[in-house]
């Protein structure tokens, strides 16, 4: 009963949940939501009344309906009801079958999750169960490399003190693992089934919600309640990594969990011609009426005046009165309705029979483009629907994830500087730097990672002569880190934290300097073949604030510090003498940062050992106090991170996709917004802008990242302001009233071509820059000018959660709509689905999302257009898309060529339809002023089913399918061709007025100039050319061969197959009425039919030729002499790209510009490249022994194990003893000490490593 929506039974409103582990029945009872997922939109029961609801709310076929119902009262209907039920049948049958198509893929999907198993604990044995059957209150194992079952609070892994490792990439797109603990308390039941199935504890925590960061619960068990927090949480979605086995209890299933509860509903899109297509309709009925009207009036008039007096030859039928006014009122009512069926043809059903075809073809030509296949994974472009694609054509704003979409996902070591030497860039022999990839030769290396290419000989040589400072680089690039390492096959694996270190540690190892082993207190390596250890002293751990990190080791009696991190910091922490040395690096840091690379300065210290142990007491001391510890332990790491040795510098490449940063520099200048919504940090997002084009150095950037609401207000006032300041001081510009919104089109500002609208001068000196990121200097002159590219705007989730409120998320959306490219950093996925409705709702624009992972799937169903790219994050992205594809770079082609041509198309045909359908039924209405307003039909009837299907049809389908007004690659090259689309320029409520226009003043002309021709005339025989079925046939073939030269006049792109198409149209129109209005007819059917000889008659008499040759001149040379006159002296940007495709007049100019604008000197300071996406906590993980490498604990167990046994309870009464030290500690402070992945928080446990190394039950030798 449940499944039907109508009899679910209404949910109450939940607070907070209170479950009991092992107790099936008492959990049950509460009716908690199962673990089975839905992401679909149909089922059996609701599909034909829910599709029909959703096809139905399209006028256009609740018109044809309502006409259907006309026709099937014989009274008024001249038309078989049988030419209204087959098309209209037809179009609601392909529109179901493709929506069932799409629904079944999404069923497929959601019984794919569903039946995926898992083991869980029933009674005293693991048993195997399916996803869908799994319970809250369940206790659920999960192996390494599984995904998690559903929202699970941990009680015990295979990991010490119960660490375990996830990877989060469906939930916020971010590879690097994050660490989770369960409770001290509960660790000890390990993987003993017996005690797990007795496991009676308590859990009350929080309503099920969308919030990722947060879980606030207690878990009560042996009369002790203990508090449970995020940390202690495995989200579904996530992933197991490098834990053999975790155990846990399922504290939200299926729709509860935080995963769905971020995931938007599939919803019915239409596209928006679709809409307007609407309310043409309605206005096209309301015309429709007053046609009617006038026809009903005029035959009220007729019947009572003249009709009534001639009834004895066209007598009434018995039905109406005999009444002279009252059989009028009755037989004009009747016409009315009768016009109704006549004049529909203004809008038929093929309409939209061919607006579903073209858009059928229009997808194949996405599915069959070979230029959008990804070979490497072998991926094809696919349309997964069919309705959407002219508004790939009409895109203003882009909202694209990051990981994975933008970039490959991979690090690598790119470029280094070495005390003053730069290393990575291969020279000729003239000392130029060479760029041509295949002049580069990769050195091959014994062991390094996949994708790690190495070009420089000059580094490899400095290593091989001993080179002391080259040496020193590595070293510390071996020892300053937090990554653990593991075997496997016989090899060291690295598990890092973040991608940052492991691509720094593997390049380390590349060259000679392998990390082997650590434990808590050690760290092993091997450099240039030979073995050392060295004691770890000390981590002081990365955190936001101080965007650095350090280690603390000692070597035959040497103490050094060795510190990396941002260039800012560490300059401000060099020794005096290191000033020169700096200003070298800082050149490096430039280049690197302007290629796009992400950088970290490396220094170190020695220190003496009287030195250290003060340092490290005071250390002890700030870690053990009771107020403000956070802030003392930094101080206290402030005094020794000072007058340190610069060594150089790191350049990591955080791999873009191929093309992307051409791609998104493209899709600029065709006047589309990007906004990058990514989990990553401002830096990580900040430097991916930079080498992606998406953000550069003559953009004026602000960044907000206040962490209370009205911090955040008053940012977005203050960045407001210097907006308007900005513009004022750059353009010809003053703001009179500064309350109003800001616009750029209000002071008639082209946003692509700023340079056109600058101050003739700027007066000289030094401007500091409002957000205050560098300096500009102003000479006179044009060229020294400062360069504007617009603005950018960089805000994090925390910030965003505040400027989405009601209150604020205006302000928000009048910055973001100033700038050219905005990046919001740290979002959730429901964050990123409401900035998408943000711009939809108030900006009315037409929006894309593109994502390829879960955490993208709420912002690719809300956005108009949402597209999944088939990447490493699975395929719940492609399976919520419209479109997809391999690579994003194919988004270029998707919009700019197919995008641009298939709303370039559908708008030609639309408005070309209407004409000639307008063409075609208005004849019938002038037509009636001279039949007595009896609704009798001009044509043929066999003519008025045909017209639409056989004789205007193809040569119209032709156009909505092959037409191009330029190549593919010339609309890749010419990116403003695309503007038109997103200002609705090509179809539009004034050209369908003009479309109607002339073709009512076409059926004027198409029907008196034959009407006087014929009206006074005979034939050779003396008989008149003026009866019905001539004059009708005569009209009939002359609306033919116009309205298929019109379209020939509309086509850009001839073909051969258009020509045929085109000539066969008209050439078949004059055999199918030989052949109809031949006597063959009548013999075969025995009937007489009105029409037989008239084809024969009429087309051999000179007077049909003239006024064939007379009409198609009246309406055609008028046409032809205002494109030509239009293309000549007024040309549009599409006349002026067909007439450069053809002469190619502007490539060498545009050349030049190109070349000028690459050559420019930025007058701004080049900004740091810093990006570090390390996150503060694994140091005292590591330094407590919390966190053990594998090799390093096996090594251990091997070696030591009766020792073991024998300490083992000395060991757990000292480890208990110290757990309630612990304890009191972290009582006395909000900060959690074992907090890994505390982006969300700024509140951080920090204890001595004496202290963390006493907690830790391990024995030494």
């Amino acid at each position: 009963m449940n499944k039907i929506p109508f009899l679910k039974k209404k949910k109450v409103e939940e607070r907070s949940r209170k479950i009991k582990a092992n107790d099936s029945d008492a959990n049950a009872a509460k009716e908690y939501a199962g673990n089975e997922i839905s992401t679909s939109k149909y089922n059996l029961i609701t599909f034909l009344p829910k599709n029909l609801f959703e096809q139905f709310r399209r006028l256009a076929n609740a018109y044809f309906l309502f006409l259907l119902c006309l026709q099937l009262i014989p009274q008024i209907s001249s038309l078989a009801p049988v030419t209204t039920i087959l098309p209209l049948v037809f179009v609601l049958a392909l529109t179901a079958i493709k929506d069932a198509s799409d629904d079944i893929a999404r069923h497929r999907s959601d019984s794919q999750v569903n039946n995926r198993e898992t083991k869980t604990v029933v009674g005293n044995e693991l048993v195997t169960r399916k996803w869908k059957d799994i319970k809250v209150g369940d206790i659920v194992r999960l192996e390494n490399n599984e995904f998690v079952t559903a929202d699970i609070v941990l009680v015990s892994t295979s990991e010490l003190n119960g660490l375990c490792f996830i990877e989060t990439a469906e939930l916020d797109g971010e590879t690097n693992l994050k660490v989770r603990q369960a409770l001290e308390e509960t660790c000890d039941l390990e993987d003993h089934i017996d005690q797990l199935s007795r496991f009676d504890a308590e859990i009350e925590y929080e309503a099920p919600n969308n919030n990722l960061g947060r879980f606030e619960g207690n878990l009560s068990w042996k009369n002790k309640t203990l508090p449970l927090k995020n940390d202690n949480v495995l989200l579904r979605g996530t992933r197991l990594r490098n834990t053999q086995w975790a155990f846990g209890i399922v504290c939200y299933a299926g729709p509860d969990t935080k995963l769905m509860k971020n995931s938007g509903k599939a919803t019915f899109k239409r596209t928006k011609i679709d809409h307007l297509l609407n309310r043409i309709i309605l206005g096209i009925f309301f015309f429709l009426l007053v046609m009617c009207a006038i026809m009903t009036i005029c035959c009220g008039f007729w019947e009572s005046f003249v009709g009534y007096d001639f009834r004895i030859y066209l007598p009434w039928e018995t039905y109406i009165s005999n009444d002279q006014h009252i059989g009028a009122l009755e037989k004009s009512l009747l016409v009315f309705l009768s016009y109704i069926i006549i004049l529909n043809t203004v809008v038929p059903i093929s309409l939209y029979v061919s607006v579903e075809f073209i858009r059928l073809l229009q997808s194949k030509w996405i599915d069959w483009d070979s230029k959008m296949y990804y070979e490497p994974n072998n991926v094809p472009a696919q349309a997964r629907t069919t309705t959407l694609n002219e508004e790939l054509g009409q895109i203003e704003y882009i909202f694209s994830d990051k990981t994975g979409t933008l970039t490959q996902n991979i690090m690598t070591f790119n470029k280094c500087s070495i005390k003053g030497k730069v290393y990575g860039y291969v020279t000729d022999e003239a000392g130029n730097e060479v760029q041509d990839p295949e002049k580069l030769k990769p050195i091959q290396f014994d062991e390094k990672d996949d994708d790690f290419e190495w070009y420089d000989h000059k580094l490899i040589d400095a290593i091989k002569k001993g080179d002391k400072d080259v040496h020193t680089f590595f070293t510390l690039l071996s020892l300053c880190h937090t990554v653990m390492p593991e075997e496997k096959d016989g090899k060291i694996a690295y598990q890092a934290q973040s991608p940052d270190e492991n691509a720094l540690v593997s390049a380390a190892r590349t060259f000679g300097f392998v990390f082997v082993n650590r434990t808590q207190s050690s760290i092993s390596v091997r450099l240039q073949e030979k073995d050392a250890t060295y004691d770890l002293l000390n981590i002081l751990d990365f955190d936001n604030d101080r965007k650095r990190m350090s280690v603390i080791v000692k070597k035959d009696g040497k103490i050094i510090l060795f510190c990396k991190g941002a260039d800012s910091k560490i300059k401000e922490r060099l020794d005096s003498s290191e000033k020169d040395i700096m200003t070298e690096t800082d050149e490096h840091l430039n280049k690197f940062a302007t290629d796009g690379l992400r950088t970290l300065c490396l220094a170190y210290r020695e220190l003496n050992e009287g030195e250290y142990n003060k340092w490290a007491e005071k250390l002890n001391k700030a870690n053990t106090s009771m107020e403000k510890r956070e802030e003392k332990v930094n101080e206290t790491y402030e005094e020794i991170e000072k007058n340190l040795k610069l060594i150089g510098a790191t350049a990591i490449e955080d791999k873009l996709q191929d093309g992307v940063p051409q791609c998104i520099e493209r899709l600029a200048r065709a006047g589309i917004k990007i906004w990058v919504l990514t989990g990553d940090k401002v830096e990580t997002a900040y430097n991916i802008g930079l080498s992606c084009r998406l953000l550069t150095n003559d953009m004026e950037i602000y960044i907000i990242e206040e962490e209370n609401e009205h911090s955040v207000e008053k940012k977005l006032e203050e960045i407001r302001k210097q907006m308007i300041e900005k513009v004022e001081q750059l353009f010809d510009v003053k703001i009179e009233d500064r309350k109003k919104r800001l616009d750029w089109k209000d002071w008639g500002i082209d946003v692509m071509k700023f340079d056109q609208h600058r101050k003739a001068e700027e007066p000289n000196g030094k401007a500091q820059r409002p957000n205050g990121h560098a300096t500009t200097t102003n000479d006179s002159g044009a060229h020294d000018r400062e360069q504007f590219e617009g603005f950018g705007l960089l805000i994090t989730g925390q910030a965003l959660a505040f400027a989405l409120s009601d209150k604020l998320k205006m302000k928000l959306l009048e910055l973001g709509t100033m700038c050219k490219a905005v990046v919001c950093c740290r979002v959730t996925p429901l964050q990123k689905a409401q900035v998408v409705e943000l711009v939809m709702q108030n900006e009315k624009k037409i929006t894309l999302a593109i994502g390829d992972g879960a955490n993208d799937v709420s912002m690719i169903q809300k956005a108009h257009i949402g597209v999944g790219i088939s990447g490493q994050e699975g395929r719940q992205a492609v399976l919520a898309s419209d479109y997809s594809f391999g690579q994003f770079r194919y988004l270029e082609r998707l919009l700019l060529v197919h995008g641009r041509w298939s709303y370039l198309r559908i708008s030609k045909f639309l408005r070309y339809f209407f004409y000639k359908n307008f063409a075609f039924t208005l004849c019938h209405f002038w037509f009636g002023f001279f039949s007595g307003f009896s609704a009798q039909t001009l044509y043929d009837p066999f003519f008025v089913a045909t017209y639409n299907v056989f004789f205007s049809s193809l040569p119209v389908l032709a156009l909505g399918v092959f037409d191009q007004d330029v190549s593919a690659d010339h609309s890749m090259s010419k990116p403003p061709l695309y503007t038109p689309g997103q200002n609705n320029e090509f179809f539009n409520k004034k050209i369908f007025a003009e479309s109607v226009i002339h073709g009512i003043l076409t059926s004027c002309i198409i029907f008196f100039v034959p009407y006087l021709s014929v009206s006074n005339s005979t034939r050779p025989g003396g008989m008149t050319q003026a009866d019905l079925q001539s004059f009708g046939f005569m009209v009939a073939t002359i609306m033919i061969i116009v309205v298929n030269l019109e379209n020939a006049l509309e086509t850009w792109y001839w073909t051969g197959l258009y020509h045929f198409v085109l000539w066969g149209t008209i050439v078949v129109h004059f055999l199918f009425h030989f052949v109809l209005y031949s006597t063959i007819i009548y013999q075969i059917f025995n009937t007489n039919y009105g029409y037989v000889g008239v084809a024969q008659a009429v087309l051999s008499t000179g007077n049909f030729w003239f006024t064939l040759f007379l009409t198609c001149t009246i309406l055609l040379l008028p046409v032809f002499c205002r494109e030509f006159f239009r293309m000549r002296f007024m040309p549009t940007k599409t006349d002026r790209a067909r007439l450069n495709q053809k002469f190619r007049t502007e490539e060498k100019a545009a050349f030049v510009a190109h070349i000028q604008q690459k050559l420019r000197q930025s007058k701004r300071s080049i900004r740091s490249g810093y990006a570090f996406s390390q996150q503060q906590g694994w140091g005292p993980l590591i330094t407590s022994g919390r966190m053990q490498s594998k090799s390093a604990t096996r090594n251990r167990q091997q070696q030591q194990p009766q020792s073991q046994n024998q300490n083992n309870n000395i060991s757990k009464s000292i480890f208990l003893k110290n757990r309630k030290t612990h304890m009191m500690s972290e009582s006395s402070s909000p900060k959690n000490s074992v907090i890994p992945d505390n982006q969300q928080q700024h509140h951080h446990h920090h204890q001595s490593p004496a202290e963390l190394i006493r907690l830790t039950p391990l024995t030494s030798s």
